[in-house]
């Protein structure tokens, strides 16, 4: 966590590369950071991204003692926690955290540091105290039931898993009675949820299937057959996140994207994996690119909407090119690969 008051201090591994007078691909392969006695990251351990103490490091590249960091006994409401923090914090998994976060207060109280989003700890713990949960849910503010009042879109996500976390067992038609959702909406967002944590419980333990998982999770085997086949496409997406990073930075460096993000992963129909990477460098070769798990790349010929909808893969042509190399080739051959014009 970054302690109340340090924000200001915080340093990713591009500022100790700058730092250091060299560029971040030659700082990551060395590694000075894991030598012995260099400051511990204030980023929680399993975070992407590493961020440092400034005034830690700056004592341990002058040879000076390191100054520790203010221990447990100091908790303050000003802590700055990332993702996994505020979720073990509140005790849920990372990935209902990322549902919960967009709470309207939880939203108005992110802060970004080191390109990270964090939460200040008395706005999580804020949140737990007024969580919503079965008896939250059914007032919605102190209006009762079934007085036609809707719940904004955005909302209903943190509502139905407060909902599913006071009871696993609950039903679309329980979510609609007390939400006033629609039916469909309510269905979705429990299938999306269970599927989430039915893959973080096999990912905690794997050699269980997803239907064992969803046993052990206390979700009832007539309700969960869409969440169970969603949550084997979760884990697939999740699995293969690290290469489509590795693509994206490559595709950064070759100029053809402005920021290195991460692509934009969906799961049509809950069955597929399909990710969509917007090029919107001056001299991109095309506005996107789109991978699926059926046939690997793609270029697109909008940015605005570069994943088609339906089932069935668009024909080549009109800006649609499909990039030989397999469902995975290697970064570099996937720039390779946009390089070379149709015609060779």
């Amino acid at each position: 966590m970054i302690r109340a008051g340090r924000q200001h201090l915080v340093r990713t591994l591009a500022d100790l590369a700058a730092q250091r007078g060299v560029g971040i691909d030659r700082y990551t392969r060395l590694k000075p950071y894991e030598a012995e006695g260099f400051p511990a990251p204030v980023s929680s351990p399993e975070s992407r991204t590493r961020l440092y103490d400034g005034e830690q490091v700056d004592a341990y590249l002058l040879g000076k003692p390191v100054p520790p960091l203010p221990g447990p006994e100091a908790e303050d409401g000003g802590d700055l926690l990332d993702r996994r923090e505020c979720a073990a914090l509140i005790g849920v998994s990372p990935r209902s955290w990322d549902v919960y976060k967009n709470d309207p207060a939880l939203i108005e109280a992110r802060i970004e540091a080191g390109g990270v989003d964090h939460w200040p700890r008395r706005a999580v713990k804020a949140f737990q105290a007024a969580r919503p949960g079965r008896d939250a849910a059914a007032t919605r503010g102190g209006r009762p039931t079934r007085t036609g009042d809707q719940v904004p879109r955005d909302q209903v996500p943190a509502l139905v898993a407060g909902l599913l976390d006071a009871d696993p067992t609950i039903s679309a038609a329980t979510v609609t009675e007390r939400l006033g959702v629609h039916r469909d909406t309510a269905q979705q967002a429990l299938t999306r949820l269970r599927a989430d944590r039915i893959a973080d419980h096999i990912a905690a333990h794997p050699t269980l299937t997803p239907t064992e998982a969803a046993a052990q999770l206390g979700y009832p085997a007539g309700q969960v057959r869409r969440a169970t086949a969603r949550a084997e496409t979760v884990l697939r997406a999740r699995n293969v996140t690290p290469y489509l990073a590795e693509v994206a930075a490559a595709l950064h460096r070759a100029g053809w994207t402005t920021t290195e993000a991460v692509p934009d992963v969906q799961l049509p129909g809950d069955d597929r994996v399909v990710a969509a990477l917007v090029l919107d460098g001056d001299q991109a070769p095309a506005p996107a690119v789109v991978w699926d798990e059926r046939y690997g790349w793609r270029t697109a010929a909008s940015r605005r909407h570069p994943i088609a909808k339906g089932a069935v893969p668009p024909s080549e042509g009109e800006g649609v090119r499909y990039l030989a190399g397999g469902i995975a080739p290697p970064p570099g051959d996937v720039v390779a690969a946009l390089t070379t014009t149709p015609d060779g």
